[in-house]
């Protein structure tokens, strides 16, 4: 649109130079092109107003040329172009506007015509003016038309898209509603089957609660979704401690992973804070779903979870990065994954499971939290999901420490071959090096058995970290290095028994830092994932009051 009125200003000025009209009108289009240009490139004003800006320049240019005698003919063609132009702008006033200025042009034409006799107004004449206004008359009814019909058609959008918008409300409201009612009852029947599971603790009641578990995860995860679909989610921001956000994702693991074949490797770096302030349960919602989803298309090899805190002004970002060695996504998965519900695999007989908003719910989360999510992924390779998430400091005392009188520097013994999947050496060498270069300690690497023994004999070092089939294959050489001062770290299945060598320190899988550096500590119990009811806390003689407005929960109240 302002192209054309530019192309028209020009025009005008180069036929007031051939006709030699006025010479003051130049400068006046001149000036009046700059301002055009210049609202359009700041960005002055609102569309409307900018469109009202033109028009009026456009109509400047035409009553000007239109009021000199030589324009009788012309002027039919520059009001159709007119026209045609400011159609686009959808407006049947800014139409009649140019109609009504056609009337007025053609006005003073007819006066030129009666006072100057310029034209010899035979037949032939007469047929050319009738047929130039008709032209015009015509050219307006269409784009009258046309706006008409542009109109009507955004009209009809507009209800349709209130029609679907109303429709989405009324699904979440659904949705929102039918997952409170659904939670009492799924509560209650997890919560009979805990009590049941303490008289008769089998596998059918086992089965049940994970049922229960699994669909209380999916009502929540509607509720979820709806909230953050309608703009409703709300931060609870708490103070809570880093190793135990950890402990508990490892702990959740064992309940996710039913593939005993896939390794979990957490790297938590040491320097994190102690204690951070931010929405806990968020938190743990954001782990469960990315663990749900390595877990569901992972066949073999395992996961990685690297967690770190990069200092701001503010306090941290706390970066949490969940790397698998599953079935990957291509680039158009991943462009589909933030925008909406997300099935790998839609055939109704599927396998992986889930209802497709893990993927969204982690992203709605993020952003609300203020950070962001980036995915990296490979078909066939694996899939890596970042989150970097604002988080303010509590307690900035590194939430990994190392006693000074403990000792110094490790031996990572681990021998490549046994690895499958030679992602999980990757995944193994950088929680390890991570670890000691958190700790201040030096790490060093050792493959096979005369490695470790050159490592032993020329550095002073005081931990060795290894694996079950490492010291299964080198027993008596790990067990007299333990004997002989050094501390050596297994990291091996929970029923695994080192041997009643006191040096010898088991480290339950899955293995991450903190049992590790409990071990180094020299706390020889870092089996820390052992029964649930061993680490469950007794309160006797404590009386509790519970109040709630559903009979079923007070039954399980008083059951428990």
């Amino acid at each position: 649109m302002i192209s054309i009125c530019t192309l028209a200003g020009i025009s005008c000025i180069m036929q007031n130079f051939f006709g030699r009209w006025e010479f003051w009108v130049p400068v006046v289009v001149l000036v009046g092109m700059i301002v055009l240009w210049w609202f359009h490139i700041a960005g002055k004003l609102d569309p409307e107003s900018r469109i009202n800006i033109y028009f009026a320049y456009a109509a400047f240019l035409l009553f000007y040329h239109g009021i000199h005698d030589t324009s009788l003919f012309d002027i039919s063609v520059s009001v159709a172009l007119f026209m045609i132009t400011f159609t686009i702008a959808y407006r049947i006033s800014l139409l009649n506007l140019i109609l009504a200025e056609y009337a007025l042009v053609m006005g003073i034409q007819f006066y030129f015509l009666y006072r100057n006799d310029a034209i010899d107004m035979n037949a032939f004449e007469t047929m050319r003016i009738v047929y130039h206004i008709c032209t015009v008359l015509t050219m307006y009814v269409f784009s009258r038309l046309a706006v008409k019909r542009r109109n009507l058609e955004q009209e009809q959008n507009r209800e349709w898209v209130n029609l679907v918008s109303q429709n989405n409300h009324d699904m979440e409201d659904f949705l929102s509603n039918i997952s409170h009612e659904l939670r009492t009852p799924v509560n209650v029947i997890s919560g009979m089957t805990t009590i049941m599971q303490k008289e008769n603790d089998s596998k059918e009641l086992v089965s049940i609660r994970d049922a229960g578990i699994r669909l209380a995860h999916q009502i929540e995860d509607i509720q979820d979704y709806t909230e953050i679909k309608r703009g409703e989610l709300f931060l609870e921001e708490e103070n809570y401690m880093c190793i135990s956000l950890i402990n508990d994702v490892v702990s959740n693991y064992k309940a996710i992973n039913k593939n005993t074949e896939l390794e979990l490797i957490v790297d938590l770096a040491p320097e994190t804070p102690t204690m951070l302030k931010g929405d806990i349960k968020k938190l743990h919602k954001l782990f469960r779903h990315l663990l749900e989803n390595a877990v569901k298309f992972t066949r073999r090899g395992g996961i990685y979870i690297r967690v770190m805190s990069i200092p701001q002004e503010y306090g941290v970002n706390l970066t949490i990065e969940v790397t698998d060695t599953g079935m990957g996504m291509t680039r158009a998965d991943m462009s589909r994954v933030s925008k909406g519900m997300y099935q790998a695999n839609k055939k109704r007989d599927r396998s992986t499971g889930g209802i497709g908003i893990g993927l969204p719910i982690v992203y709605g989360v993020v952003h609300k939290m203020g950070g962001f999510v980036h995915i990296n992924s490979t078909k066939g390779k694996g899939t890596s999901v970042r989150l970097s998430i604002p988080q303010q400091v509590v307690d900035p005392t590194p939430c990994l420490q190392v006693d000074k009188e403990a000792g110094e520097n490790i031996i990572f013994y681990i021998r490549p071959e046994k690895y499958k999947v030679p992602e999980l050496r990757d995944f193994s060498r950088n929680m390890a090096i991570n670890l000691a270069g958190g700790l201040g300690m030096k790490l060093y690497s050792a493959v096979e058995k005369r490695e470790l023994e050159h490592l032993l004999s020329d550095l002073k070092v005081t931990y060795i970290l290894t694996g079950q089939e490492e010291y299964e294959a080198e027993k008596s050489m790990l067990d007299s290095k333990a004997s002989q001062g050094y501390r050596i770290m297994v990291a091996a299945d929970p029923d695994f028994r080192p041997g009643a060598v006191g040096g010898v320190v088991l480290l339950p899988k899955p293995m991450y830092a903190f049992p590790i550096v409990r071990a180094m500590n020299g706390d020889k119990e870092t089996a820390i994932y052992g029964d649930e009811d061993n680490a469950k806390p007794f309160f006797d003689g404590v009386r509790a009051l519970v109040v709630d407005d559903e009979q079923m929960n007070l039954v399980v109240a008083a059951g428990l």
